[in-house]
C-alpha cells in the first residue's frame, strides 16, 4: 500500500472505530463480561464489523468475547471453505451453521416475487436458536446507515407505519438482545474499507440477486436524492433521533 493509500486507509479506519464506539456507547451496546455473537454472511458489512469489533475489543475497558456465526443456507456453490479458512487464519472463534433455507424459500416463494422477507425469518429464527445454544448476550448484525434509512421508507411506502431499524433491539420473546453496531456507518465507506482490506466477499444468490426488490427500488431513489442534494440522507438519519411525537397523529403514543 503506498504512502497516499496508506493515510486514506488510516483515516477511513479511524471514522469508523469511532463511528462504531459513539454508537456502542449511545446505546449501552456492549458491557462488561458481554459474549458477543458476530453474524457473518460473507458480505462486506458483516466482515467490516467483524474486523472493526475485534480491534475495539484489543484496547476497550471493558472485557467482552466474539464468537462469529454463519448460517449456511444452501445456496447452490456457495464457498464453504472461505469463511473457515479466513476465521481460522485471523484466530477467530465461528461456528457455521448449515441449514437448507434456501430450498424453502425456493418452494414457497413464487417465482419473480421477492425472498427477502422469509429469507430473514428463517435466519432470525436460526440465529436466536444458536444464540441459545452458545450463550451469547448480545447478536450483532452488520447493517449499516443506508440499510436503516431504506427500512425507513420500505415501512412507511409499503407499509404505512413510521419504523425504521433501531441500534439496539429486544426481541419479541424478550431472550435476544440485537445490536447493530455499524448503525453511523456510511455504506460507501463501508464498500472503500472493505476494497481496502481485500475481504472475501461471498455474492448472495437470494435476495442480493433480485434486481426489482423493493429495497433496491428505494435505495435508487435515495441515490438520485443525494446526487441532486447532497446532505440530503444525513438530515433524513438526524432525522430519526430527532422526533416530536406531539407533532404525528399516533394518539397511543401521545396523550392528545
Amino acid at each position: 500500500m503506498q504512502d497516499k493509500q496508506k493515510h486514506q486507509f488510516d483515516k477511513l479506519q479511524k471514522r469508523l472505530l469511532h463511528q462504531v464506539g459513539d454508537v456502542i456507547a449511545d446505546f449501552s451496546m456492549i458491557e462488561d463480561g458481554d459474549k458477543v455473537m458476530v453474524c457473518l454472511s460473507g458480505g462486506k458489512d458483516s466482515y467490516a464489523m467483524l474486523d472493526i469489533l475485534m480491534r475495539l475489543k484489543s484496547y476497550a475497558p471493558i472485557s467482552f468475547s466474539l464468537i462469529a456465526v454463519n448460517v449456511d443456507q444452501g445456496q447452490p456453490g456457495f464457498p464453504q471453505a472461505v469463511l473457515p479458512d479466513y476465521l481460522t487464519k485471523r484466530d477467530i472463534p465461528f461456528q457455521i451453521v448449515k441449514q437448507d433455507t434456501y430450498r424453502i424459500v425456493q418452494e414457497k416463494i413464487p417465482q419473480g416475487k421477492t425472498t427477502c422477507s422469509l429469507c430473514s425469518r428463517l435466519r432470525r429464527g436460526i440465529l436466536y436458536r444458536v444464540a441459545k445454544e452458545l450463550g451469547v448476550t448480545k447478536i450483532a448484525l452488520g447493517h449499516h446507515r443506508e440499510d436503516i434509512i431504506e427500512t425507513f421508507f420500505l415501512n412507511m411506502f409499503y407499509g404505512g407505519r413510521l419504523k425504521a431499524m433501531p441500534p439496539k433491539l429486544i426481541s419479541d420473546d424478550q431472550h435476544n438482545v440485537i445490536i447493530r453496531p455499524m448503525a453511523y456507518c456510511k455504506e460507501a465507506d463501508l464498500i472503500q474499507f472493505a476494497d481496502y482490506k481485500q475481504f472475501p466477499i461471498i455474492p448472495c444468490n437470494l435476495c442480493g440477486s433480485q434486481q426489482n426488490a423493493q429495497r433496491k427500488v428505494i435505495k435508487n431513489m435515495l441515490s438520485e436524492w443525494d446526487k441532486q442534494q447532497p446532505g440530503r440522507i444525513e438530515n433524513i438519519f438526524r432525522s430519526l433521533s430527532k422526533i416530536t411525537p406531539s407533532h404525528l397523529l399516533d394518539r397511543q403514543l401521545y396523550p392528545f
